[in-house]
């Protein structure tokens, strides 16, 4: 009999260093036979390093006591690929009761994997709960291997030498370098995973149909149409060929290795081919089946089975219920999806999470004449998220902007700090549908949003993701960041030869917070000499910022050639083209009838498609100065400082955690006072002022979420009221003040005392410090707190308190 009950929440699926998978658990006693077979496989090398001395076999009696553990004083976990054991990692509590010994043995084939690496973490995490705080570790010194998990794991260490043997003695806190490697393995290990989808060596086409414009036959097709550089296996249980190419009646009887294999098969018999698959040792299945979760509780019970049993057996899944994947690198060419047309080459990366949007989505980006690096669609979104694209696209140089279509977000919070990370680099543009009622599609098995949609894009903003209204705007507002350069400033010359065009221009750019310094008219008959002059004095003017050129062409029939469809070279496109091409500032145009990137304002690529320098040109005015403003919004947010979280006096954040657990456990309502005074924060007294209100949740999305508004009638109607994630840097806490509608009253409106803002700052981040600190904390509000020249002071607080729903802290340990 244990003394704690079998801890299922320590299970986890987990990504290894070269993006394979793999699955964590605690031992059980069941597992003997498993033990038994994995040590037979273990090098004699492997198991001298272990044990300090000889050992081929291990006794009954040690496979009783390694299996046996009270998962507190005792403790192993073992990893799981399939149906094999490939590491165990055990720690034993010495005489102190708060230090305990560890060991590991990992599998010699499954070395350098980053097993031994992530076992570390979850193993420090579940001694961590059990109040162990250090760990020691007896490593002889030829072991290499192993000292340098444990030296790189980036908690504090100590190490001394004695009879021969490495002593390490490792203090379990997380630290700022431990928290940065383990969030560098999880970069690195899922880029890696989604690197092996998108550059597989070969492909098999399981359910590979002879029947025309059936899926699986779709999808054969468009990969020797695409021209990929390996080879094709069409799956079919009969036929000998398939498309001209020889089929196989099962992925078995391929003769060579299979990377990736599009799975087209009914959903009922997905099961029968993934087994198939793990046995082959193909790395990611593309499920392009229906069939799943959006079909309901018995399709959601087999969409997790899938999942279960293909990490389990180290592979990534796209999908179910997916269009697929498409990779445009010429080393590979790579088209598994559904979609008849592919845009060419070029430099966006497309994440998609509609099946059904998708086809239409690649067709409108290849009538723009867009290129895009890569595209995924990930359907219900079973395993494969855009979470794990971030990772992917921070590292490809391939690709410099980003497209998200996204119906639902699975993790929140790794989103918004992925997001935030990549958005220093290179610019996400999202669209999220759902807006009214924050809904979750079929088929996606992710938590409803709670927080009104305008909180979102607040907390989007705070990343640096650009959220668009709609489709039109994110192939509006990425053409631009794709192809142009980052606007330094708001300033915008106008160039056009139609003043009605012209004013349009201008009426949009003032509306949108653009400033227009110059509005050249150059009437209706400019050729490509006035046009160059125009745009030579526009990007040479150091008060501007961008130019958008304009132009009509004066003879109907010139739009033939405005849209590059004409053998003729328009003079006034290669004019605008040429400028742009060494230009710092972005240059976007407006041409009748031309959307996208036409053939007239590229820089052309070898195959024709748009590269650096080319000009993005839109339907109209309007469209032209919505994209420029999203782009000089971002490169704003861009320029700025990253912020930091200040060093305050007054802080007792252990005091505030015992007081939280202590309440938690008797039942109590908890006292808001006495927990806001452990973060330096008195409730109480009185102050004439400005009426204010704070309050911090715990979403079961976002984690720890703070808002500020005026303490009246009219904000709280108009829900006046700005967003952010906790914990605030002292950037963000100055932003939020100043995100409301109603902020110049604490400026002073019309002659009023400005309040003492660095007061109400400082007031925001540490009440967000206690959110972020306490998930605990459902619900503190901070109402009213009065504020004026001289200071703030809150003079009454409400605390609710609630178990967190789903919470577990970010980054420890890392997990699928």
């Amino acid at each position: 009999m244990t003394d704690h009950p079998y801890p299922d929440h320590w299970e986890a699926d987990v990504v290894l260093a070269d993006g394979g998978t793999a699955h964590l658990r605690p031992i059980r006693e069941q597992d003997a036979e498993l033990l038994r077979a994995f040590y037979t496989r273990v090098s004699a090398e492997s198991i001298y390093y272990r044990f300090f001395s000889p050992r081929p076999r291990l006794s009954e009696r040690e496979i009783q006591h390694f299996t046996t553990v009270d998962y507190s004083d005792r403790v192993a976990l073992i990893a799981t690929i399939g149906n094999q054991m490939v590491g165990i990692v055990r720690y034993d509590r010495t005489n102190v009761s708060d230090e305990a010994e560890v060991a590991f043995l990992i599998e010699d084939a499954h070395q350098g994997r980053g097993v031994g690496s992530v076992m570390l973490e979850h193993i420090a995490a579940a001694a961590r709960e059990r109040g162990v705080e250090r760990f020691v570790a007896n490593v002889l010194p030829d072991n290499r291997k192993m000292t340098k998990v444990f030296r790189d794991a980036g908690y504090a260490a100590k190490q001394r030498f004695e009879d021969g043997i490495i002593q390490l003695t490792l203090d379990l806190s997380p630290t700022e370098t431990s928290r940065e490697v383990m969030a560098a393995r999880e970069h690195r290990a899922e880029s890696r995973s989604i690197e092996r989808l998108l550059f597989p060596g070969s492909v098999a086409v399981i359910g590979a149909s002879r029947v025309s414009h059936s899926v699986g036959q779709t999808v054969l097709r468009n990969l020797l149409g695409g021209d990929f550089t390996g080879p094709v296996y069409p799956v079919h249980p009969t036929a000998k060929a398939v498309a001209g190419v020889r089929a196989y009646a099962q992925v078995l009887d391929i003769p060579d290795e299979v990377d990736l294999a599009v799975v087209a098969v009914p959903a009922a018999k997905v099961k029968e081919v993934l087994d198939q698959c793990a046995a082959k040792g193909v790395h990611g299945l593309i499920v392009v089946s229906s069939g799943f979760a959006e079909t309901g509780q018995e399709g959601r019970e087999r969409q997790q089975e899938l999942v279960r049993l293909a990490r389990a057996n180290g592979m990534r899944v796209v999908g179910p219920n997916c269009l697929g994947i498409a990779n445009t690198d010429p080393d590979v060419r790579l088209n598994a999806t559904l979609a008849p047309v592919m845009p060419g080459r070029g430099p966006v990366g497309f994440f998609s999470q509609s099946g059904a949007l998708g086809i239409a989505i690649l067709q409108r980006t290849a009538e723009r004449g867009l290129g895009l690096s890569t595209f995924v669609s990930a359907g219900n979104r079973a395993d494969v998220s855009g979470n794990d694209l971030l990772q992917y696209w921070e590292e490809d140089p391939s690709t410099n902007a980003v497209m998200l279509h996204l119906e639902s977000i699975g993790n929140p919070r790794k989103f918004t700090r992925l997001s935030r990370r990549l958005s220093r680099i290179k610019p996400i543009v999202a669209v999220k549908t759902g807006r009214t009622l924050q809904g979750v599609p079929l088929g996606h098995a992710v938590r409803r949003i709670q927080l009104p949609d305008h909180a979102v894009s607040s907390l989007f903003e705070q990343a640096g993701v650009l959220r668009v209204e709609n489709l039109s705007e994110l192939f509006d507002v990425a053409q631009l960041l794709a192809y142009q350069p980052l606007p330094p400033g708001n300033r915008v010359a106008i160039i056009h030869n139609a003043d009605s065009l012209g004013l349009l221009a201008q009426d949009a750019a003032a509306s949108l917070g653009l400033v227009v310094r110059a509005s050249a008219s150059l009437g209706p008959f400019a050729g490509a000499q006035e046009y160059e002059r125009a745009i030579t004095e526009a990007l040479a003017d150091p008060s501007t910022d961008s130019v958008a050129v304009l132009y009509t062409p004066p003879v109907i029939g010139g739009a033939e050639l405005v849209l590059g469809h004409g053998r003729d070279i328009d003079p006034v496109a290669e004019v605008i083209v040429r400028l742009a091409g060494g230009a710092e500032k972005p240059v976007l145009a407006n041409y009748l009838g031309a959307k996208g990137m036409p053939r007239a304002l590229r820089t052309p690529t070898p195959d024709g498609g748009p590269g650096p320098g080319s000009v993005p040109s839109y339907l109209g005015p309007e469209d032209a100065m919505r994209a420029l403003a999203y782009a000089t919004r971002y490169a704003s947010w861009r320029r700025r400082p990253r912020g930091r979280t200040p060093e305050l006096d007054g802080l007792d954040r252990e005091r505030a955690k015992d007081l939280v657990a202590e309440w938690m456990r008797d039942g109590a309502q908890g006292d808001a006072a006495e927990l806001l005074s452990c973060y330096g924060v008195k409730v109480g007294g009185s102050r004439d002022g400005l009426a204010l209100h704070i309050a911090t949740q715990e979403d079961t999305s976002f984690g720890g979420v703070i808002s500020f508004r005026l303490a009246d009638v009219a904000a709280e109607l108009l829900d006046d009221r700005a967003y952010r994630l906790a914990p605030l840097t002292d950037l963000e806490a100055a932003d939020m003040v100043r995100a409301i509608r109603m902020a110049p009253l604490l400026f002073g409106h019309r002659g009023s005392e400005p309040i003492a803002l660095p007061a109400l700052e400082e007031l925001l981040i540490r009440v967000s410090l206690l959110a972020s600190d306490l998930p605990e904390a459902a619900r503190l509000e901070l109402d009213p707190v009065m504020a004026d020249a001289t200071g703030v002071t809150v003079t009454d607080a409400r605390l609710t308190l609630a178990a967190p729903v789903g919470y577990r802290p970010e980054l420890e340990p890392r997990r699928l």
